[in-house]
């Protein structure tokens, strides 16, 4: 019985902290931002501009909450990890990680 109840009172607790059921909409809502934002990048296809993209993504997928921020991270995460592994510079690599972190944080 005790352990039912401090069962409860657990999920009574984490479910009002952590709002776990809004999570995967948000991270579908954040990786739609960052197709977005990649979009935007390829239709605009102007010379050194990909650092603001990066941190504008970012920043719009981070603002929907705790699941548009890990989607923004495993997004950016995976397409940095991609490039790396394809040959492009890796000091480029790291400028967009920065990018990346800066929109996540805000900015």
């Amino acid at each position: 019985m005790k352990m039912l109840l401090a069962g409860i009172v657990l999920i009574l607790i984490v479910e009002t902290s952590a709002q776990w059921y809004n999570f995967p909409h948000e991270a579908f809502q954040g990786a739609r931002d960052m197709w977005r934002a990649y979009s935007d990048m390829r239709e605009a296809n102007w010379k050194d501009s990909d650092k603001y993209f990066h941190a504008r993504g970012n920043s719009d997928a981070a603002s929907r909450g705790e699941g548009g921020r890990w989607a923004a991270e495993v997004i950016s995460n995976a397409r940095e990890w991609v490039q790396e592994r394809t040959g492009h510079g890796a000091e480029d690599s790291a400028a967009d990680q920065k990018a990346n972190e800066h929109g996540r944080s805000g900015g």
